[in-house]
């Protein structure tokens, strides 16, 4: 509990300052992060070569491993992805809304900070500079806890942080590493209500619902993606398997990645649809009929519809209408990102209106809920919860609201 209370300490008087500072104060801090992350890198590398190397003697898979490593090329994106940080809009201080009473009394919200972030995540060491650097620009001070397996990384890259703030107007102290990476420390970082206005949690399913129950500081969820594409009988044929094939395939192994289509009995075009995906060495797993009808298609069970794969695997259903894709949705999915292809309105409508998730998609791929891609510059992660900021979660999301109120001597009667 003593390095974890010493530097939420310091977070909190961290986080004062940070919310009085200015953009353009934020941006040549961050302008200077970004260069010392340049300058330091044969140092960061040095680092990361001994998670590689302890992560293969743990027997670390390889999917795990290409996570953890960090290479020249991957520094100079985590650079990039600072600089390119430094060109967005600072929400801090932006009017919301504005009014007036009919007493005189002129009533603004504006955005602030939210204060200390917590945040939790897994192997990838990027994410140690990308929460990092989105939590300063939006005026938040960071408790980074990272996991064991890029311990040396983490370390090198929080040194190099820090040292690129000292004699900006971003105390240095606004970013530390929870370097007690123990399950103990963690469950106490959870409960920190006292220092932490809020916990972010990045990761699997384990790592997400391990906070979500653990926790008493408020939490902003991240969610899997048990992502759906629903090809209705009015889908062009090149459109919906290009964007079937686009969702399961352009990156297998993360969150906004397909893993189950759902396909109109109608469709006139559904041998082509899994020959192709086949073609493109995905494993399918489908209903009785189509089990029956292809013989390269095995039998799902019940567990591989609820399945977030991650992997060149995808579920197949063969559906009666939209009511009864709508149906699986809700029963299976996970409220990330569900996409229907098709030219039918009212079929369209309906889906948007009935189906519960983040993100919905019309004739596009499933690939595009990421912050990036809607514009954001750069993500937190993507939120599946209700409360507060769901989707993608930009800088935005990094911060909550005060009210402002000018009078000009009014009292309540």
């Amino acid at each position: 509990m003593g390095e974890l209370l010493e530097k939420a300490k310091k977070l909190k008087v961290a986080s004062k300052q940070l919310g009085m500072i200015s953009t353009v104060e934020k941006n040549e801090a961050l302008l200077k992060l970004a260069d010392h992350l340049l300058t330091e890198k044969e140092y960061i590398l040095r680092e990361n070569a001994k998670d590689i190397e302890a992560g293969k003697d743990n027997g670390l898979s390889t999917s795990l491993l290409d996570r953890l490593l960090l290479t020249e090329e991957r520094i100079e994106q985590i650079v990039d992805g600072v600089r390119q940080l430094i060109h967005l809009d600072d929400p801090i201080g932006e009017t919301i809304e504005a009014w007036e009473r009919p007493n005189g009394l002129q009533i603004e919200t504006i955005r602030v900070p939210l204060g200390v972030v917590g945040m939790v995540y897994e192997a990838r060491p990027n994410v140690t500079v990308d929460a990092g650097s989105l939590c300063l620009k939006a005026g938040n001070a960071v408790l980074l806890r990272g996991s064991s397996s890029a311990i040396h990384s983490n370390k090198a890259l929080v040194q190099v942080m820090q040292g690129a703030l000292k004699g900006t107007a971003i105390p240095e102290d606004a970013v530390q590493l929870l370097e007690d990476t123990s399950r103990e420390t963690a469950a106490e970082m959870f409960r920190l209500n006292e220092y932490l206005d809020v916990l972010i949690p990045r990761g699997g399913a384990g790592l997400i619902q391990t906070v979500v129950q653990n926790a008493t500081v408020p939490v902003l969820e991240t969610g899997v993606g048990n992502c759906h594409v629903f090809i209705d009988e009015t889908a062009e044929k090149k459109m919906a398997i290009d964007i079937a094939i686009n969702a399961k395939l352009h990156r297998p192994s993360v969150c906004n990645a397909a893993e189950t289509v759902l396909v109109h009995e109608n469709w006139p075009y559904i041998s082509e649809l899994l020959s192709s995906l086949q073609d493109k060495g995905v494993e399918l797993r489908g209903d009785e009929s189509l089990v029956a009808d292809y013989t390269f298609v095995k039998q799902a069970t019940e567990e591989d519809w609820a399945s977030e794969f991650l992997a060149p695997i995808l579920a197949v259903k063969k559906v009666s209408d939209v009511r009864e894709a709508i149906s699986h949705i809700d029963q299976y999915g996970t409220k990330h990102s569900e996409a229907i292809i098709g030219e039918n309105a009212e079929n369209v409508r309906l889906f948007f209106q009935a189906i519960d998730a983040a993100v919905l998609y019309h004739n596009a791929s499933t690939r595009f809920t990421d912050g990036e891609q809607f514009g954001y510059g750069a993500e937190i992660g993507i939120s599946t919860q209700k409360l507060h900021a769901r989707g993608p979660m930009g800088l935005k999301a990094l911060t909550t609201t005060k009210a402002i109120v000018r009078g000009t001597g009014q009292i309540r009667s």
